[in-house]
């Protein structure tokens, strides 16, 4: 009896365990890319893109892998994760948008923007 009962609650941490992961899998920011104008920020060496192809009016850079500062008033597409306005916000030097984003890798589109 015992080890049935010892056997049954180690089924369902199992079962739980691994609900768990999937949501956390599920909640883990998706990699997706967007094409605009790089603008400097306000602050120093803060970057923002603006005049998007679509979505956002603009997006606020959290971070960034690679060197923006060569690219300002270029058009790039970005690649990288969405990262939480609250977080985001919690940085003053970040420019203020709607949507905000840690860019993994960029791609310049053309040397002039709209």
């Amino acid at each position: 009896m015992k080890k049935l009962t010892i056997t049954a609650v180690l089924a369902v941490a199992c079962i739980l365990a691994f609900a768990q992961g999937a949501r956390t899998q599920d909640a883990a920011p998706k990699v997706h890319s967007m094409s605009g104008c790089l603008r400097a920020g306000t602050a120093p060496n803060s970057y923002m893109l603006t005049d998007l192809d679509k979505g956002p009016k603009q997006v606020g850079i959290v971070s960034s892998s690679a060197n923006l500062a060569p690219h300002v008033g270029h058009k790039i597409e970005i690649t990288g994760t969405a990262v939480p306005a609250k977080d985001a916000e919690a940085d003053a030097n970040v420019p203020k948008s709607p949507h905000y984003m840690k860019v993994d890798s960029i791609k310049m589109v053309s040397t002039t923007c709209p």
